[in-house]
C-alpha cells in the first residue's frame, strides 16, 4: 500500500548543505516544504562523510603537530600520542552536534521531513521507499534535486581489497597505517595525506597531472609541494598508478612516471581520492525528460532544469565546483526563484576554494595562468607570511604567502591566493573584495588590525600601488 502525502509547494530530495539550506530558506519564505533523506539524520555527505568529519580529523592532526612543537612556545609536553578511538569519538561528537543543529533549524522553520530514498514518479510527484520497504507518494508544485555525490571508484582498482579505500572509509580507520599511498592530489587527497602524516604514517601522494591541487594557482601548488616535502610527504606528480595488488605483507603498487619510468612501492593502505560521482542514476530523470551529461544535470542560472519547476543543486549540477558552500548558495537561489524573488546566479569566478591541509590553501577568482589566458594585462603582488609580526607568534617557521592578481588597466582585483596558516578563514576578505569589484587601491587603504596574519592581504595590496611596507 502506498501512502499519499499532501501537496507541498516544494519537495526536496537530499538533505546535504544544498538540500537542508534550501528547505530552511523555503520555510522562512512561507512555502510548505518537505525534505526527503535516506540517512537517519540530515546533513548529507558534507556533515556525515565529508567536510565536517574530515576537518575534525584535521583539527586533531593540528593539535598533535602543535604538541610536538610545544617547546618553541616554552611549553613542555613530555609525550604526545594519537589515541585513535578518542580522535574518532571527538569526530563523532562534532558531527552529532551539527546534525542536531540542522534538525532543530528544520523543525523551527516548519519543514516536514520524510525518511527514505526518493525518486521522481512524474512531473509533480516523488516516490519514497523506506528501509522497511514501505512507500509514500509525495505531490509537490516544485521539486529540488539535491542528491549529492559519492567517491569515484575507478575500475583499475579492486575495492574488494580491504586496504584499498576511499575517503568514506578513511574517516573511520581504527588504526594508523605505517605506510600509505594517496591517489589524487586534489583537496581531498591533500587533506588526507596531511592527516595521515601528522598521525605518523609514511605518505606518498600520487597525482596524474603535473602539480598538487591542480585547480589552484601554480605558485601555491609549488609552495605546497615544498612544504609537504619538509613534512616528509613524498609527492609523485605527472605519475599514473599502473596497478595495485595484495602481497603477504600488504599492498604492492606500481607507479609509472610521465617518461615511462616504473616505481614499485609497498604500502599498508591505498586511499583513492580521484574525484566524486554525482548520484543521479536512481532519480529516474528519464521519466520526466531530463537529460544528464555523464550523470551531471545542466541547469539555468536560477538552477532550473529543462523542466522549469524541477531544480537541481549541489554536486549533481554540471559545470560547477562540487563544494558545500556552492550547494548552499544554489539552494537559496532555487527557492527564491520559486518564491518569485529576484536572484543573482552563481559566478564560477567568484567561488572560493579551500583546502584544509597543513599548510592551508585558499583562493577566489582567477589564477595567474587563467587570467593571462583570458587576455588580461596583469599586475601581481606577493607578500610572504614570514614577514608579518604575527608569524613568529604562530609558529617556528611559517610557510606561505598572499598573492593578489589585479587587472593592470583599472586596478580591479581579479584573483586572490593564500597559502599558510588560517588561509581558509583569511580568504573570506578576498571574497568580499572580488564581490564588490574592489581595486588594489581600495584594499590598500583599508586598515587591518595588528598583529594579525590578515595584514598580509593589506601588504600585498600595498605591493600593487607603491610597495609593501614590511618587505
Amino acid at each position: 500500500m502506498v501512502e499519499k502525502i499532501g501537496n507541498f509547494d516544494v519537495a526536496i530530495i537530499g538533505s546535504g548543505p544544498g538540500g537542508y539550506v534550501a528547505a530552511i530558506r523555503a520555510g522562512q519564505l512561507g512555502l510548505s516544504t518537505v525534505l526527503i533523506e535516506k540517512d537517519p539524520q540530515p546533513g548529507g555527505t558534507c556533515l556525515h562523510r565529508g567536510c565536517i568529519p574530515t576537518k575534525a580529523l584535521l583539527q586533531s592532526a593540528h593539535v598533535i603537530d602543535l604538541a610536538r612543537e610545544s617547546s618553541y612556545f616554552g611549553i613542555t609536553i613530555p609525550e604526545a600520542n594519537v589515541d585513535v578511538p578518542a580522535v574518532l569519538s571527538f569526530q563523532k561528537k562534532v558531527v552529532q552536534k551539527n546534525a542536531k543543529g540542522v534538525e532543530f533549524l528544520l523543525k523551527k522553520n516548519g519543514v516536514t521531513t520524510v525518511r527514505g530514498t526518493g525518486r521522481l514518479d512524474g512531473l509533480n510527484s516523488i516516490r519514497v521507499v523506506s528501509d522497511e520497504s514501505t512507500e509514500q507518494l509525495i505531490e509537490a508544485k516544485n521539486i529540488i534535486l539535491a542528491t549529492g555525490s559519492v567517491p569515484s571508484r575507478p575500475g583499475f582498482l579492486d575495492f574488494s581489497i580491504p586496504s584499498i579505500i576511499t575517503s568514506d572509509e578513511a574517516l573511520h580507520l581504527e588504526s594508523i597505517p605505517k605506510k600509505s599511498i594517496v591517489l589524487g592530489a586534489g583537496a581531498v587527497g591533500c587533506e588526507f595525506a596531511s592527516i595521515l602524516r601528522s598521525f605518523g604514517s609514511e605518505v606518498v601522494l600520487v597525482e596524474l597531472l603535473d602539480r598538487l591541487l591542480p585547480v589552484e594557482d601554480h605558485e601555491c601548488s609549488a609552495e605546497l609541494m615544498r612544504s609537504f616535502k619538509k613534512r616528509g610527504i613524498l609527492s609523485r606528480v605527472s605519475t599514473r598508478l599502473e596497478k595495485a595488488s595484495t602481497t603477504d605483507s600488504g599492498l604492492e603498487v606500481v607507479l609509472v612516471s610521465e617518461d615511462g619510468e616504473e616505481e614499485t612501492l609497498e604500502a599498508d593502505m591505498l586511499l583513492c581520492a580521484v574525484g566524486r560521482k554525482p548520484v543521479t542514476d536512481s532519480l529516474k530523470l528519464d521519466q520526466v525528460g531530463i537529460k544528464t551529461d555523464q550523470g551531471f544535470i545542466p541547469v539555468q542560472p536560477n538552477q532550473s532544469t529543462t523542466r522549469s519547476h524541477i531544480y537541481a543543486i549541489g554536486d549533481i549540477v554540471a559545470d560547477r565546483a562540487q563544494l558545500a558552500h556552492v550547494a548552499s548558495a544554489e539552494g537559496i537561489i532555487a527557492v527564491e526563484s520559486i518564491a518569485g524573488l529576484k536572484t543573482e546566479p552563481i559566478r564560477n569566478d567568484r567561488v572560493p576554494y579551500a583546502t584544509y591541509c597543513h599548510p592551508e590553501v585558499a583562493s577566489v577568482g582567477l589564477t595567474e595562468n587563467a587570467a593571462r589566458e583570458a587576455g588580461h594585462e596583469l599586475k601581481i603582488s606577493k607578500f610572504p607570511l614570514s614577514a608579518l609580526g604575527k608569524a613568529g607568534i604562530v609558529g617556528r617557521a611559517i610557510p606561505g604567502f598572499f598573492k593578489i592578481i589585479a587587472d593592470a588597466r583599472y586596478g580591479e582585483i581579479i584573483g586572490i591566493h593564500i597559502i599558510g596558516p588560517h588561509a581558509t578563514d583569511l580568504i573570506s576578505e578576498g571574497c568580499a573584495i572580488l564581490g564588490l569589484e574592489g581595486t588594489a587601491a581600495d584594499l590598500a587603504h583599508i586598515i587591518h588590525p595588528h598583529p594579525t596574519l590578515g595584514e598580509g592581504m593589506m601588504e600585498a595590496a600595498h605591493g600593487l600601488v607603491g610597495g609593501a611596507i614590511h618587505m
